[in-house]
């Protein structure tokens, strides 16, 4: 996955996630990351199959048997997202929580929802296309709809990329047809997710607020009662810049 870069700044958002969702520190390799795919993708995807013990699900009647012993959990239609031609609607629990949280920092930046086409397949009903490697067995995988929309997909593109950086999913854009697959490392992400948590960002004393041109830091920190440092460590932020579009976490005031 080597090499994808974004011409507007303003919508390459490599910061976005970190702005909204917050930082992990997984040691992973960075160098010239993009969406394109490769064999060292699917090695890894694999190796975190094998590490957390998954089992590459052959049968429907295995899914199924999977769901009802809790090891799978079924995705429904959501506020902020739904599912579309999906014939297997069980993931592993990590996977719904990853749609539940993308889909609303989608919903907030895009105002459409997050449209999810594929979960778990069993190996007997994989499509014509599709990698005998593929994780989707697994139930730690999902496929997203290709938004047209460019600024849309532009926005969900850098997120994916800069969750991906941190080592916490691998992503592709997939050509025929087009759409995103996305591996979701559980013990990554939920390690990640509850990082978030302790530090309150997105918890219930924070509400999310969409950047709009001409703010900054402050301005935004002024008008919502807080300090600069509290919108920073909110949001895991290092520095002050923001973009157009972004969704931020800003504390409640006392």
């Amino acid at each position: 996955m080597r090499g994808l870069r974004f011409v507007n700044s303003r919508f390459a958002l490599a910061g976005a996630l970190v702005a909204a969702l917050g930082l992990w520190t997984t040691p992973v390799d960075t160098s010239a990351q993009s969406l394109r795919g490769s064999r060292s993708s699917m090695d890894r995807q694999n190796q975190m199959a094998r590490q957390h013990d998954f089992t590459y699900i052959e049968t429907p009647e295995r899914v199924r048997l999977f769901a009802e012993r809790g090891w799978l959990v079924r995705i429904n239609d959501g506020r902020n997202h739904s599912l579309h031609a999906v014939s297997f609607p069980y993931a592993r629990p990590a996977v719904q929580l990853f749609i539940e949280r993308l889909s609303r920092q989608y919903k907030s930046a895009c105002g459409e929802e997050l449209v999810v086409t594929s979960l778990t397949r069993p190996q007997n009903r994989q499509p014509r296309n599709a990698s005998d490697r593929t994780v989707h067995p697994t139930g730690m995988a999902l496929d997203l709809r290709y938004p047209w929309n460019r600024q849309c997909r532009q926005w969900l593109e850098g997120v994916l990329l800069s969750l991906e950086r941190q080592g916490v999913i691998e992503a592709t854009l997939e050509r025929h047809p087009r759409h995103y697959h996305i591996a979701v490392f559980p013990d990554y992400y939920e390690g990640y997710v509850e990082t978030l948590v302790s530090r309150g960002v997105g918890g219930p004393d924070t509400r999310e607020y969409k950047v709009r041109n001409g703010d900054s830091l402050w301005t935004i920190a002024r008008s919502h009662g807080v300090s600069v440092s509290e919108l920073q460590r909110a949001n895991g932020l290092r520095g002050s810049r923001i973009y157009a579009g972004q969704v931020i976490d800003v504390p409640l005031g006392s």
